[in-house]
């Protein structure tokens, strides 16, 4: 046999069953889409983890390889294409595909480092997507010849892909991506009218991933009219084909940030107006501004609760960035007095900015916190809000408004909008003391402490009826603060009658119930009262933890265990020890010398 055919011969699979190379081999088939959406979701990409993901698909083509008896040689690394007559089993086609799988997630790895890839990682990164397109590219043409005619279009839907991928980051010739993105939307939105139901839920959501690389396409082209705010919009979307996507948006933001960035020069606050000359200082107040834009605006009150808290996170951050170059820009200033003044008074404005960001996101977690505990729960597993927490929470907003409060009044010549600020500030104080003061009530209430609940409900209604005047007697008045300081002095003044009243009425009760007690009370121990544990009483439905008003143990077993008597051996005593004679045996010892007594031996 000659040195062609032994190499034929070698990228051919052995099947016991195949009579002649003439046979004729069925059509394989593969929901493509399918098998790529399950293998992401369960390997790492339902939390961005790509390395993870690549990991896998490593793992995977090793079983693949060993299983189909298509390995590379022992020693020496010998290459073994897979052509169309090598693929006489499905699995042949499932490692064209993990391949390319395995150079895209390596690819976007690398996009998704902390500070994005520099020169040369780009350069790496834009090669794995080179092959990434090429195993796709070879997984098309496989597919066309060995699969079936739905097989055969979602591989070329899934090439299309990775090619517009590629031309994507490579920030040119996007009429070609645009092309080959809507030949992969064509092709889901037709294969999304047939099959069962989810298949055609993922061809859809297939659909809409595809569809904001499309909009951006057409947006680089110049035949989309799309504002900065609905690329945000659109980069908002979760999914594993639109983080490259968002990497483009975030890197085209900071671009845009960083041009921006020059037009602002001052930063104003109560009346100041500071210079701002570090371009990084420009760009993170820029970038925080435009955050408070979006806690701020007209559609800020559709936001879920925790979309905002995010928006806050991100918010924070961006303040404490531009701190941090202001105080570095400080420690450099050297003795220029002149512009260790601004950087002060800039560090001291942005401080007292992100001071009252903080106020604002503690009152979201107070909102959020009030909510749960009025509302009814309906899921046993939803966890129970207490008021100690809403005690906590407001004990934050004290120390927020008291360390806003010390830097307002740090300065020694002060505006008057300073002053009012200051004012402002002393009366949200008394108000969130009346806030907490309730909230301390209402737990001492459910703890059963009758006298301190009514105490602590009639001084929450002092202190918010003092903050209701001080709240009314400014020319500005804040009409959402005082409708809560109304509707706190009436919840005050009905739960301290109900407290007072279930006070007199326990102490009503209390001779009744000390008598009652008392006549129980027996000298005899077995009288005595038997505490109920779980364990000896597992055939009565009856709770063991108590009322859940007053903080007593579960009784579910005696710990330690009480002591048990258990069977001993008898004990056998030696009478007749006293009554044995016990015959003279001094004749047979040894005498002692004189000179044992001298050197310990005797004779």
């Amino acid at each position: 046999m000659g040195k062609k055919e032994s190499e034929m011969s070698a990228m051919e699979i052995d099947d016991p069953n195949s009579e002649s190379s003439d046979q004729i081999l069925p059509k394989f088939s593969i929901n493509v889409l399918q098998l790529m959406k399950s293998s992401q979701a369960q390997h790492g990409l339902r939390h961005g983890d790509y390395a993870r993901y690549r990991r896998y698909c490593s793992a995977r083509l090793r079983r693949l390889y060993k299983s189909l008896k298509f390995t590379h040689g022992r020693g020496k690394y010998t290459r073994r294409a897979i052509l169309e007559s090598t693929v006489t089993d499905v699995r042949f086609l499932h490692v064209v595909f993990y391949m390319a799988e395995r150079a895209w997630s390596h690819a976007m790895e690398k996009r998704q480092l902390p500070d994005g890839p520099n020169a040369r990682q780009r350069i790496y990164l834009i090669g794995r997507l080179r092959k990434a397109v090429k195993w796709a590219s070879l997984f098309s043409s496989l597919c066309s010849i060995k699969t079936d005619s739905r097989t055969s279009l979602e591989a070329e839907a899934y090439a299309s892909y990775m090619k517009g991928t590629l031309l994507f980051e490579q920030d040119q010739n996007w009429e070609t991506g645009l092309a080959c993105f809507k030949n992969a939307r064509a092709v889901y939105e037709e294969l999304g009218k047939y099959g069962d139901l989810e298949n055609q839920v993922l061809c859809r959501e297939r659909v809409e991933e595809l569809e904001p690389s499309i909009r951006y396409c057409l947006h680089k082209i110049g035949k989309s009219n799309l504002q900065t705010s609905e690329l945000l919009q659109i980069g908002e979307m979760e999914g594993p084909a639109l983080d490259l996507f968002k990497a483009k948006i975030e890197a085209a933001m900071e671009e845009a940030r960083s041009q921006q960035a020059a037009s602002l020069t001052e930063f104003n606050w109560l009346g100041y107006r500071f210079p701002v000359s570090n371009p990084k200082s420009r760009v993170s107040i820029l970038k925080a501004q435009e955050l408070e834009k979006e806690l701020q605006g007209p559609t800020a009150e559709s936001l879920p609760a925790e979309k905002k808290l995010t928006i806050f996170d991100k918010l924070f951050t961006a303040y404490n960035d531009a701190r941090n170059t202001i105080r570095s820009d400080l420690v450099s200033a050297g003795n220029a007095e002149s512009v260790k003044d601004d950087l002060n008074g800039l560090d001291k404005a942005v401080g007292a900015v992100l001071g009252q960001r903080t106020i604002e996101r503690n009152q979201l977690l107070v909102k959020t916190a009030k909510s749960k505990l009025n509302r009814k729960r309906d899921d046993k597993s939803e966890k129970v809000t207490r008021p100690e927490e809403l005690v906590r929470l407001y004990d934050l907003l004290l120390q927020n408004v008291a360390d806003l409060s010390d830097l307002i009044s740090s300065g020694r010549d002060r505006k008057p909008e300073e002053i009012a600020f200051e004012e402002e500030c002393q009366r949200k104080s008394l108000a969130y003391r009346a806030e907490r003061c309730f909230y301390l009530a209402k737990s001492y209430s459910l703890a059963g402490k009758r006298a301190e609940a009514f105490a602590l409900y009639c001084r929450a209604r002092s202190l918010a009826e003092d903050a209701l005047n001080k709240f009314q007697s400014v020319a500005k008045k804040d009409e959402g603060t005082i409708q809560e300081l109304n509707s706190l002095i009436k919840e005050c003044r009905a739960n301290s009658c109900i407290e007072h009243a279930t006070g007199i009425m326990e102490e009503e009760r209390a001779p009744e119930n000390l008598s009652r007690r008392v006549s129980t009370i027996s000298l005899d121990d077995s009288a005595a009262k038997v505490e109920k544990y779980l364990l000896d009483n597992l055939d009565v439905y009856e709770s063991a933890v108590g009322d859940g008003n007053t903080k007593s143990t579960a009784k579910i077993e005696r710990f330690p265990p009480a002591f048990q008597s258990i069977p001993r051996n008898p004990i056998v005593l030696d009478l007749a020890d006293g009554c044995i004679v016990f015959p003279d045996i001094e004749n047979r010892m040894k005498k002692k010398s004189i000179y044992s007594r001298f050197f310990g031996f005797t004779s």
